[in-house]
């Protein structure tokens, strides 16, 4: 599990020019606030959670928590 709190500051920073946080995608996923910022944080996963951050962001998860998916190319049989 990869913690990284700068990454956190920075998905924080980019949601408030979007006028939106990590409490209203909480509410949006009827989820705990806390538990958007544990996986903003890298402390949990969950793709659900992940992949409502990066919509807001316009972007992917896989572009946005890049640590957390495994590249295609590590994923074919050796």
């Amino acid at each position: 599990m990869s913690v990284d709190l700068r990454r956190h500051q920075f998905v924080k920073l980019r949601l408030r020019a979007e006028g939106r946080s990590l409490a209203s995608i909480a509410r949006e996923l009827g989820v705990l606030q806390s538990s958007v910022t544990v996986v903003s944080q890298g402390y949990r996963r969950s793709h659900r959670i992940q992949t409502a951050i990066a919509a807001a962001l316009g972007t992917t998860p896989q572009t946005l928590f890049p640590d957390r998916y495994p590249k295609k190319e590590d994923l074919t049989p050796k």
